[in-house]
């Protein structure tokens, strides 16, 4: 029995430091390159970063980890819900925002526009 307490002591132990060290990023997703809408972009996902390596499995070859959070994203409907979360919740956290692309308008007509500097051939 006090082999059960002991490791039950040092689990707690660990999961105390684990989450001392809990950090998150907030971002917006880019869309990605199949995408011509904004469809799954116009929120904002907390993902915690990882704290502990990943490690190849001996017997499968797959990749593991000791770090369940990684594996957790959250969504939130704007910047401030996602902060007030991290603030709440004593994560720390670092917010990426997103660039927004410069979009140039160009007509059809100005294919065929007599001042082109390259002429328009066959």
């Amino acid at each position: 029995m006090v082999g059960w307490i002991e490791a039950a002591g040092r689990l707690a132990a660990y999961v105390l430091e684990m989450d001392a060290t809990m950090s998150a990023k907030i971002y917006r997703p880019a869309k990605t390159a199949m995408q011509s809408g904004k469809a799954k972009t116009q929120f904002w996902v907390l993902e915690f970063d990882q704290t502990s390596p990943r490690k190849i499995d001996p017997v499968m070859g797959y990749t593991t980890s000791a770090d369940t959070r990684q594996q957790v994203k959250l969504t939130f409907e704007t910047l401030d819900q996602a902060e007030a979360y991290a603030q709440r919740e004593g994560i720390e956290y670092r917010v990426v925002l997103p660039k927004e692309a410069k979009r140039q308008v160009v007509s059809y007509t100005d294919n065929f526009r007599f001042s082109r500097l390259q002429p328009w051939t066959h």
